[in-house]
């Protein structure tokens, strides 16, 4: 028997060649061919609490997301969902109104807008071209619309209400998620030179206040910014 395995091994050379010429299909593992991961979201972490955003800059995403008529972006409205993390058994209180978008401009200037409610990106949608009495050096728009009491408004609102963030308190060892709507006017390259801030966060029950968050949203930039007309 011995003496029979160099034979066997000449034969077998050749054919297990001859087999890897015809299998070349497989000479990546389906494994490795889908093994890339989307890359992390921007977020800031500490005192327990984690914060992370996903900006929506691209229409077709957006659409798909909150349907064609509902739509923020084609509008100039950046949505940018926000993910709050807690890892400590309190509960954690978020101020919401005095959450900002810090604009960073090239030129070193900076500018906070504040976000919208369902019922402002509504009309917005249904009323574009923002606030005219704005004054016109700014670069993005300090007014913030009145919401309009037309049916239509009032449908895309409803449409909207529940992607918003609409919980200021995340749980022990919980979280919550929900879309911030802020009005760049369509200079969404801007946008995504900015940070979401967030100033005013405390511990339960005893409000014990954490240093306040800051999220770039460079960093979550994947896909290129929009480019829409009114």
């Amino acid at each position: 028997m011995m003496r029979r395995l160099p034979f066997l091994i000449a034969v077998l050379v050749p054919l297990a060649c001859a087999s890897g010429q015809t299998a070349s299909p497989r000479a990546t593992p389906p494994a490795q061919a889908n093994s890339a991961s989307p890359a992390p979201l921007p977020h800031d972490r500490h005192g327990g609490l984690s914060i992370s955003v996903d900006p929506y800059t691209n229409p077709e995403r957006a659409k798909a997301k909150f349907g064609k008529s509902a739509n923020p972006v084609p509008a100039g409205i950046l949505p940018v969902e926000v993910f709050l993390k807690n890892e400590t058994p309190h509960a954690i209180k978020i101020d919401l109104e005095t959450v900002q978008l810090d604009v960073h401009f090239e030129g070193g200037g900076q500018q906070e807008i504040d976000w919208l409610s369902a019922n402002q990106v509504a009309t917005l949608i249904v009323h574009p071209g923002g606030n005219p009495s704005a004054p016109s050096q700014r670069r993005f728009p300090i007014g913030i619309p009145t919401p309009s009491k037309d049916k239509k408004v009032e449908s895309i609102a409803t449409q909207l209400r529940p992607f918003a963030l609409d919980s200021d308190v995340v749980p022990p060892l919980g979280d919550i998620h929900g879309f911030l709507f802020f009005n760049v006017s369509r200079n969404f390259e801007a946008a995504l030179r900015s940070s979401l801030y967030i100033p005013d966060v405390a511990l339960l029950p005893d409000k014990t206040p954490l240093m306040f968050f800051e999220v770039p949203l460079t960093a979550a930039a994947t896909s290129p910014p929009a480019s829409t007309q009114p």
